[in-house]
């Protein structure tokens, strides 16, 4: 519109042609002729009356045309539609078209109906600039590259995530190489961005990843307790984005993909054999990335941090902080707890009780209500089971201390049948452990009856070959230990007696 004006005060209170105008204000002549044709119908001229502002100008020289009659046909519920698009992975326009068409079949056509989503969509898609204050913000994330680690000795290969952090007024970026994406290496990525930056921000905006957010909410999150405690350590708070809204971490996502242009592809080349070598690699970019002039502005990165951002960080905290994870476990019916893929005893008495998990690179602590219960040496395999023999029941105590050696010692007390006995059940079995059952069985039956009986029942049950324990418990019951034993296949027939229709040898001689 300020050309407009200027048009119009070189034509009527400077008297130059067109031609003059035109070279004047770097347009064309047409263009200025056509200004001319509008003010001219509109009865303008120069100066403009009083009051008339830009809209009241345009809306004369511009009259808006006649809005298009509303159309019959039924619109669409683009929000319903919308909302299907994005819950719906494989959901597209053109079904969705197909449906409306089904149930209004004198709809939009599809190129129409696309149109006028397209026009609706953009109304709804407005973006609000987030404008960041001196050291308030920092955006931290892992990047979806990895960096390949080569084992010198095996050959294989490992792949590194990228942990990425930004600063929000400058955009000052840091990224390391870590061994995972567990809560330590999360941790240990922190703290040595804060010590890059040489200071802290008052709040960390990470991603919902379950290293620092246990359950994701827009209004109420849980974050991690050992991220909790990290974060009151270095005097920040944490105040995750809301799940599905990567706008609300925009500076982390676009250094993010930068970090990945300038460092991850900068590197695609070099093959790293640890960490520590591909973190050096990495600081080097770092240096050059931030150092990097801005295309649109005046400076870089490295001198708006210099400017803004450090002057305003919190200093770091005088003491490292306790690398130590917490969590939240119930104890099993077994008295045991799940840990990082182990299982860590617990006294017996606390069985479905929720307990705390402290746990550091060399020790797991388990505390109840506050007091610690159990502590035991960390075990970094998986599926063992690390127990504490004074936190079992005092039964299942005496029922570990039934050794082999000791059931037979037991059974030697009572006579050499009972000792073949117990060594044939746990012989006899896969494992000797298999037969304690039956030997403990046989222990409470020889206090029921009597150890002569018992030793007897014993002799009877290996003559029979019934060496099980419900076998002496029936013969034990039945009093067959009190019978003659039965005459073995092995032993010559008794001499039968004298009679006297019993002729003799000496008959048939």
């Amino acid at each position: 519109m300020r050309r407009i004006k200027e048009v119009l005060r070189m034509r009527y209170a400077l008297q130059l042609d067109q031609r003059q105008i035109a070279r004047s204000c770097s347009m064309a002549v047409s263009t200025v002729s056509e200004y001319l044709k509008r003010a001219a119908a509109a009865g303008l001229s120069w100066p403009l009356p009083e009051g008339w502002g830009d809209d009241r100008v345009e809306a004369a020289l511009f009259p808006h045309a006649e809005p298009e009659p509303q159309s019959q046909k039924a619109k669409p519920d683009f929000a319903s539609i919308r909302e299907q698009l994005q819950s719906h992975p494989h959901m597209t326009l053109q079904l969705a078209w197909e449906e409306y068409r089904a149930v209004n079949p004198d709809g939009y056509r599809y190129s129409r109906f696309c149109e006028l989503y397209q026009r609706w969509r953009k109304k709804l898609d407005v973006v609000m600039r987030q404008e960041h204050k001196a050291g308030e913000k920092a955006f931290v994330d892992w990047a979806g590259a990895t960096i390949p680690i080569h084992d010198r000795a095996s050959g294989s290969v490992w792949r590194a995530p990228l942990f990425v952090a930004a600063l929000g007024a400058s955009s000052h970026t840091y990224a390391e190489a870590t061994r995972d994406q567990q809560l330590e290496s999360w941790l240990r990525a922190h703290q040595h961005a804060f010590e890059y930056w040489h200071g802290v921000p008052k709040l960390v905006v990470p991603d919902n990843t379950k290293t620092g957010v246990i359950r994701a909410c827009r209004y109420d999150p849980d974050l991690n307790p050992t991220y909790q405690n990290f974060a009151l350590h270095h005097g920040f708070g944490v105040l995750p984005a809301r799940p599905y809204k990567p706008r609300d971490k925009a500076v982390v996502e676009c250094a993010v993909g930068i970090a990945q242009r300038w460092i991850v592809a900068a590197l695609r080349h070099h093959q790293f054999f640890s960490l520590e070598e591909a973190n050096t690699a990495i600081a080097g970019l770092l240096q050059r990335l931030n150092h990097r002039p801005f295309r649109k502005r005046e400076g870089s990165r490295a001198s708006v941090f210099e400017a803004l951002d450090k002057p305003a960080l919190q200093p770091l905290p005088s003491e490292p902080f306790d690398m130590s994870e917490w969590t939240r476990a119930r104890v099993n019916i077994d008295y045991h707890v799940s840990y990082d893929g182990n299982f860590y005893s617990v006294p017996y008495n606390l069985v479905h009780e929720e307990v705390e998990i402290r746990a550091t690179p060399t020790t797991v602590e388990v505390l109840h209500k506050g007091v610690r219960v159990a502590s035991h040496v960390r075990n970094r395999g998986r599926g063992h089971a690390v127990t504490n023999n004074e936190h079992r029941p005092k039964s299942h105590q005496a029922h570990l201390e039934w050794t082999p050696s000791r059931m037979l010692h037991w059974a030697q007390t009572i006579g050499p049948h009972t000792v073949q006995l117990f060594d044939r059940i746990m012989s006899e079995r896969p494992h000797p452990e298999m037969g304690y059952r039956a030997c403990l069985g046989l222990i409470r039956l020889a206090g029921k009856y009597s150890l002569a009986r018992m030793e007897a029942a014993a002799e009877r049950a290996l003559l029979t070959g019934a060496c099980r324990y419900r076998s002496v418990e029936s013969i034990l019951k039945t009093s067959l230990d009190q019978q003659p034993l039965p005459r073995s296949s092995s032993q010559p027939p008794p001499p039968p007696p004298p009679h006297d229709n019993i002729r003799g040898a000496g008959y048939f001689e």
